[in-house]
């Protein structure tokens, strides 16, 4: 199962986007799934629990930032901008049409996408 698909499952399992985006690089990151629960935990339902950046996007960086071997401004800028193409918004809010009715990406997308890119980004 590939990382992306295996952030997916970690989000059935009860976790929020962004611990399951973490999560699913646990091997990578050298941390224990359960701080890297506690490190996810205010990033549900956007940033803050406020709609605000989307968790996945949030965790994806957090990844790229910890284990790829170059990861500064301009990629996260890259990062933040493939997601952004690929799923409609960064928004967690735009992302599940809140005020809108109209879902530009589902959360298991957003997941699959955000965990893709960080994949991509870290050479996985």
């Amino acid at each position: 199962m590939d990382r992306a698909e295996q952030a997916v499952q970690n989000k059935h399992s009860g976790m929020n986007c962004a611990q399951a985006v973490l999560t699913a690089f646990a091997d990578r990151l050298s941390l224990p799934a359960e701080t890297l629960r506690g490190l996810g935990a205010g990033f549900g339902i956007g940033m803050g629990t406020f709609g605000a950046t989307c968790g996945a996007l949030c965790a994806a960086q957090m990844v790229c930032g910890l284990t790829a071997e170059r990861f500064g401004p301009a990629q996260a800028r890259e990062l933040y901008q493939q997601f952004a193409a690929q799923c409609g918004s960064t928004l967690c809010g735009e992302l599940k049409g809140i005020g809108t009715d109209t879902v530009l990406c589902s959360c298991d997308d957003c997941v699959r996408c955000a965990a893709r890119l960080a994949a991509a980004q870290t050479g996985d």
